[in-house]
């Protein structure tokens, strides 16, 4: 077995199935609570089943993974001859998953590092590639730590949601501004902003919502070198409209990325959602 550092994620990164594969990422699942039934995000719930249960008001909620199950994930990684593991993990201002790796991590047989990345989805996703190709060429856990962090300070993520209510009901933004939101009939746009989700814009129609969410994620991207990765829950269609759009017009663009978002971010957005990441390289 050889020696190298291995990087561990969480399943809200969103990653390509070919890039965990690729870079011996592994990710570990969140649960979605979907009335009686706690399902694991990515194997045991579709985000097609999720965005149906969510039309019907039924009850969703979501859960951190255990202390015992990063424990275990530590263990299985370390098995295959990893001299560290990096964990790198969803902003703890969402979830409670960070601080469970931290736990786990002080009794793991190998020295782990957790990282607090800030972000969601593929920003985060984008922190775990850079991580692993650092780690690739030989870098070691700090050099990781580091790609991670740095890779973390210059993304930026922007979306759409139809509603705020989504995000009320799960605490996930303060009930003043869906309230706002509400009574001026608005289409909100939002920016992860220091881990949490901020209100950014206030559009009056979902087309000019997302005609505007285009132009500041080409702002974003400028003319350097940029990976982009365009989110939706149960809008395939707009989301390969947005892709198509920003390849016209961000003329460093590297890879872009098309995904629905999984369970448990879209239990808290809601269906229609329209996400975009920026990360410059």
């Amino acid at each position: 077995m050889s020696r190298h550092v291995a990087i561990v994620t969480d399943s809200t990164a969103y990653l390509p199935r070919v890039a965990i594969e690729r870079h011996h990422i592994t990710a570990v699942p969140l649960t979605v609570v979907l009335g009686d039934q706690a399902l694991e995000e990515g194997t045991e719930i579709s985000a097609r089943s999720l965005a149906q249960a969510l039309q019907k008001r039924r009850p969703v909620t979501t859960s951190r993974p255990s202390p015992a199950t990063f424990a275990e994930t530590y263990r299985k990684v370390a098995a295959t001859g990893a001299s560290g593991i990096v964990s790198l993990h969803l902003s703890s201002e969402f979830s409670g998953t960070y601080d469970a790796a931290v736990q786990a991590a002080k009794e793991a047989p190998v020295p782990v590092r957790v990282v607090d990345t800030g972000m969601v989805a593929m920003a985060l996703g984008f922190c775990a590639l850079a991580a692993a190709e650092t780690a690739e060429a030989g870098g070691d856990m700090d050099d990781a730590v580091a790609a991670a962090e740095k890779r973390a300070a210059g993304t930026s993520a922007y979306f759409y949601v139809d509603t705020l209510d989504y995000l009320r009901r799960g605490g996930r933004i303060g009930a003043a501004q869906a309230l706002l939101g509400s009574a001026l009939a608005v289409k909100p746009l939002l920016q992860l902003a220091d881990g949490r989700i901020e209100l950014l814009e206030k559009v009056r129609t979902a087309s000019k919502a997302i005609a505007r969410l285009e132009e500041i994620a080409a702002e974003r991207a400028g003319e350097g070198q940029v990976d982009i990765a365009v989110h939706h829950l149960a809008a395939a269609e707009r989301a390969e409209a947005l892709a198509q759009r920003l390849r016209e017009r961000v003329a460093g663009l590297d890879e872009l990325h098309v995904s629905e978002v999984g369970a448990v971010i879209g239990a808290h957005t809601g269906p229609g959602l329209l996400g975009v990441v920026v990360s410059p390289r």
